[in-house]
């Protein structure tokens, strides 16, 4: 019986603790470095993994980089050679943060709560601090995450012709989204 109650209590305490975590593999994440010379250099990225602790507002994302889809082939092998985001080298990117107001989120409600997110962005294996903001989008069971925010290329080490000749933006936008 007390073996038959604790199995019990561990599986309570087990699908609790899993519950505020929640998980996603269909994150997006779109990438817009085009400039007034070339519209080209734009990627999107459908199966980014993400995860947000519902009860901490910890969030994050990670990002295969040969998953980035650009609509011209060429733009995509360009992106992932070792001359630019070396994708063999570094085959991901990774954010590690926190939704740091929180609070201020109720996920037993519906509606529409700005978010203030700060964490450590890695691409190219280098790690820098990004402070955002972005929007947390309850509905029902779903929760909505949304967040976007330019990236100095040079600041991650790279570097190119593309970029020098003005065809790419020095500061590329980057926007996640996520359903959980």
């Amino acid at each position: 019986m007390k073996k038959t109650t604790l199995i019990i209590a561990l599986a309570m305490v087990g699908s609790a603790l899993f519950a505020q975590k929640k998980t996603t593999t269909s994150g997006t994440i779109n990438f817009d470095a085009t400039t007034s010379l070339d519209a080209l250099p734009k990627a999107e990225n459908k199966t980014v993994v993400a995860a947000l602790d519902a009860k901490t507002g910890a969030i994050a994302f990670e990002a295969i980089m040969k998953s980035f889809s650009f609509a011209n082939p060429m733009m995509q092998e360009h992106f992932n050679s070792d001359k630019w985001l070396d994708s063999d080298k570094f085959p991901t990117s990774t954010f590690k943060g926190k939704i740091t107001n929180f609070s201020a989120v109720n996920l037993k409600k519906d509606g529409t709560y700005p978010a203030e997110v700060s964490g450590d962005l890695t691409i190219h294996g280098i790690t820098k601090p990004v402070t955002t903001t972005g929007t947390v989008i309850v509905n029902g069971k779903t929760i909505a995450t949304t967040a976007a925010f330019t990236v100095k290329l040079e600041d991650y080490g790279i570097t190119g012709k593309s970029i020098e000749a003005g065809k790419v933006i020095r500061e590329p936008k980057i926007t996640i989204a996520a359903n959980f």
